[in-house]
């Protein structure tokens, strides 16, 4: 194959290639039969933006290796797993298309010692994920939120309204404490929210908002529920009296540039008490390890603890 110089490259139209990144950037040229013949060779060797851009240069590039007389049986022979892909977009841009846009309340459960659950219930493990999923689902749909994604024991969900994010919150801790699991397992969620301006892809939402959120719900307990100081105080206008924020101080959470305020959420009829953030190190300097559990004075030097009402479960 004569190799494709500057000159010549810069004259071909984009068509003669079968992928153009967003850049501008023209990549496996198929003007001819050799180029054909090397750029199904090289395909897999590519970095492609996203599935989608994948999907389109694998098709123009099987559109020439036609028009050559090309019979590409090696290069289908992993092209199961790209068509697995491009569902999964499809799937993921459906879900993106419906996406609340701006300021959006994000949150993020976990299933706490899923692990232990799967060991202990088998084949069992399944029916119960999947009788979680439909009860966070549930919660979810019910307080006005958007499902973004679902994969193994995690749910990530969005709320224009941010007060739907802690009814969703309540909801879900409430009915998972109550429902009768098999085997008499306990079924614990850690649920993480923050309120922020993710930017919204055709695949989902990226950002620092999101890795705050999912930091967020890594660093509590089964049970618990904490927020971000910008969550707590984009729902602050809107509460009803009985549920109660407890401030936890602030805590590094890994890969954020700066400390986060952590607020827990209280209910009467949900546990209040767990052990400090699962963070990795110990809060920020000048702030106590832990609030003063709300209506009782603060321990030190006068500061008192930072609460507000939250929002009940309807």
């Amino acid at each position: 194959m004569a190799l494709l110089g500057a000159r010549a490259r810069k004259y071909l139209p984009d068509t003669a290639f079968a992928y153009v990144d967003t850049k501008g950037q023209r990549r496996l040229p198929i003007h001819d039969e050799s180029h054909v013949r090397n750029a199904l060779a090289r395909f897999n060797q590519v970095r492609f933006e996203n599935a989608a851009g994948r999907e389109r240069a694998r098709r123009r590039l099987l559109t020439a290796a036609k028009r050559y007389g090309i019979v590409p049986i090696g290069f289908f022979a992993g092209q199961l797993e790209a068509e697995r892909q491009e569902g999964e977009f499809r799937a993921r841009a459906g879900v993106a298309h419906d996406l609340p846009t701006g300021q959006v309340t994000l949150l993020l459960t976990d299933i706490e010692d899923s692990t232990g659950l799967l060991r202990r219930l088998g084949d069992g493990y399944v029916g119960l994920l999947g009788q979680v999923r439909r009860l966070l689902r549930r919660a979810v749909q019910r307080a006005g939120g958007r499902e973004v994604d679902v994969r193994a024991d995690e749910l990530f969900a969005a709320f224009k309204r941010p007060g739907g994010a802690l009814h969703a919150a309540l909801a879900m801790q409430r009915r998972l404490a109550s429902h009768a699991w098999p085997d008499g397992a306990r079924v614990r969620v850690r649920i993480g929210i923050h309120t922020g301006r993710p930017t919204l892809t055709d695949s989902g939402y990226v950002g620092l908002p999101v890795h705050t959120a999912a930091r967020i719900c890594a660093a509590a307990h089964g049970g618990q529920t904490l927020l971000s100081r910008a969550a707590m105080q984009a729902v602050e206008a809107t509460v009803p009296p009985g549920v109660r924020f407890r401030a936890l101080g602030r805590h590094r959470l890994h890969g954020l540039p700066e400390p986060e305020h952590l607020f827990q959420l209280n209910a009467p009829d949900l546990p209040t008490r767990f052990p400090r953030p699962r963070t990795a190190a110990r809060p920020a300097a000048g702030r106590p390890r832990t609030a003063e559990p709300i209506g009782q004075p603060p321990r030190s030097r006068g500061r008192r603890p930072e609460t507000r009402p939250a929002v009940a479960d309807s």
